[in-house]
């Protein structure tokens, strides 16, 4: 009978481990609403706290940003957005895990240099431990 007691608990130890969390499209709403308004506001701790410890930002240009990249950018001076417009296109959820279609429009300088730039972006965000952060983010120019 004891062996069975025990084994019933590694049975449930091991199912609670294995279960994800499921993100909800509420949630990833939120969380690049966040992101937006840190960038739009020039506040670098809102930035940084939607932002996963391992994200990554993938380039036009084919290169990456780290988080700190991203993080110093935001609150950088030589960043500066005037507009900004992102239209959410769709989501879709598996599990724990989002993937945003969305288009982001912006009209600024960075470093002087002037954009005016329309963007295809997908942005990856995960829930773990009850946190919802952004994993990754790609933006391809629309022409």
């Amino acid at each position: 009978m004891k062996k069975f007691y025990w084994m019933a608990i590694l049975v449930a130890l091991s199912q609670s481990c294995t279960q994800t969390e499921t993100i909800t499209a509420e949630e990833v709403s939120e969380v690049v609403r966040r992101f937006d308004e840190g960038w739009r506001n020039k506040n670098a701790r809102v930035v940084d706290s939607v932002l996963s410890e391992q994200y990554m930002y993938f380039t036009q240009s084919g290169g990456t940003f780290n988080r700190a990249n991203i993080v110093q950018t935001a609150g950088s001076a030589e960043y500066v957005l005037r507009e900004m417009e992102r239209k959410q296109i769709s989501v879709s959820i598996s599990g724990n895990t989002a993937v945003v279609n969305t288009t982001w429009r912006g009209k600024g300088s960075y470093y002087g240099n002037p954009f005016d730039d329309t963007q295809r972006c997908s942005i990856t965000i995960i829930k773990k431990m009850g946190k919802v952060q952004i994993l990754s983010e790609h933006c391809t120019l629309v022409k």
